[in-house]
């Protein structure tokens, strides 16, 4: 059974992702001083009291106004809207009433959709008392909170649970999602290619660099498994982030990263890999994030026979802790080669999580004669055995008799070597050895 959905909603800087990361419990939206930093619709599974929901985060809604991102933006928003069962339409209760506040409410009223609405930044019993101006918007619930403080927020969600009934609670387990984070340069085609994947604007889509700012979870099922699309603001060279709202992109941007399954690293096939992918690749890398690097905009490069290896030379150059990643070459617009991503996502997940028995492990270590490596005589070391101890990343312990670190020769070697034997696509590859970790 599809769970309800809640919507809050409400003009720029009332506090709506505030109220978000209250009730869903973690800082899921952005938050800053800046107007307007949620664009996307950002949604999350929440309850209260044994009603579930899920709960969306809107962008600032200005009615009739004709910026390209705002007129974006406002789309987002009448869509979740448009979803929702209940709304919370979130006020100013230090402002007071606007203009604004009102012309929302007419447009509102019109969708004969309950709406609750919430005085947001009372933090006090008098600015509790000074609500009452509220109830000129025409509907019947005020109440003041404090989304910073969590004043008042449970009687909030009381009233929107009346709403809500109990039997919207799933009673089947949660089948695990797939992760899937979408990362890369600014313009690069992310949000394109989740809306293309998803088959609906999902996430806003322009040609202004730097359009997406919050991470966006959208779920897509194919053939019964369902994969969670993260995508994340373009991620640029430090010094050309300047803004509040570009440091926390980024920010979210890698922490979506050590959150997801899978990486897509989204490369511009008109500029080729650039020192920025690499550094988005180093990211991936040392997160334990498995990865699947894709070639965008295929469409627009004229191509002979030897054009597809010239890309992958400069992708394996550019993204050199990346050559285990498989490549992948699309077009985003016109869906070309789309269909092979869920399969290499699924391929790359297993291999994620395979898990080699110790027998095999160590059977594997007695034929591939590391100790014939080449390395400075004070810097051998003689592995007994290896065992795995955990997946997702793979990750291996090497019994040794001393308690020197395996020269970098040798742990190259040896990860070379299990990937030729036990495949590992797309996954990096963890060695503990006496304390001492290399991802590879």
């Amino acid at each position: 059974m599809k769970k309800p959905t809640v919507a809050i909603i409400g003009r720029p800087n009332v506090g709506k992702s505030t109220l978000f990361n209250r009730i869903c419990r973690q800082r899921r939206s952005m938050v800053g001083n800046e107007s307007g930093m949620t664009r996307d619709r950002i949604d999350v599974s929440a309850q209260w009291n044994g009603h579930h929901f899920e709960l969306i985060d809107t962008g600032g809604l200005i009615p009739g106004n004709q910026d390209l991102i705002q007129s974006l933006i406002s789309e987002q928003a009448g869509t979740a809207i448009q979803n929702s069962q209940v709304l919370v339409l979130v006020v100013d209760g230090r402002k007071g009433l606007t203009p604004l506040d009102l012309t929302l409410a007419k447009f509102l009223i019109q969708k004969s959709i309950p709406v609750i609405v919430a005085a947001n930044k009372c933090d006090t019993i008098k600015q509790w008392a000074n609500t009452q101006e509220f109830f000129e918007l025409g509907f019947e619930t005020i109440i003041p909170i404090s989304a910073a403080h969590g004043l008042n927020v449970g009687d909030l969600l009381d009233a929107v649970c009346k709403y809500i009934p109990l039997k919207g609670t799933p009673k089947s387990p949660v089948i695990k999602d797939i992760r899937v984070a979408i990362v890369g340069k600014p313009n690069v085609g992310k949000s394109t290619l989740l809306n293309t994947i998803l088959g609906e604007g999902r996430a806003i889509v322009s040609p202004l660099p730097g359009t997406t700012r919050d991470s966006v979870d959208s779920v897509a099922t194919r053939e019964g498994q369902t994969y969670r699309f993260i995508d994340t603001a373009g991620i640029r060279k430090k010094r050309r982030t300047f803004l509040e709202t570009e440091k926390l992109s980024v920010i979210m941007a890698r922490k979506s990263l050590e959150q997801a399954d899978v990486a897509l690293i989204m490369v511009d096939a008109t500029e080729g890999a650039s020192s920025v992918d690499g550094t988005i690749a180093n990211y991936a890398h040392t997160a334990g994030t498995s990865t699947i690097v894709v070639i965008n905009k295929w469409d627009l490069i004229n191509k002979n026979n030897t054009t597809m290896q010239s890309f992958q030379e400069n992708i394996r150059e550019r993204l050199r802790l990346l050559d285990y990643a498989p490549i992948l070459f699309i077009s985003a617009v016109t869906g070309q080669r789309i269909n092979k991503l869920f399969p290499l996502i699924d391929k790359v997940f297993k291999a994620r999580h395979t898990r080699i028995g110790t027998g095999k492990l160590n059977s594997f270590l007695q034929r591939i004669a590391l100790n014939q490596v080449s390395v400075p005589y004070n810097r051998q070391v003689k592995v007994h055995y290896m065992t795995q101890v955990q997946n997702s990343p793979p990750t291996f312990v090497l019994m040794t008799n001393r308690k020197s670190s395996l020269h970098l020769s040798v742990q190259r070697y040896l990860i070379n070597k299990m990937r030729k034997q036990f495949g590992f696509l797309g996954t990096p590859i963890i060695l503990k050895q006496n304390l001492e970790r290399k991802v590879g």
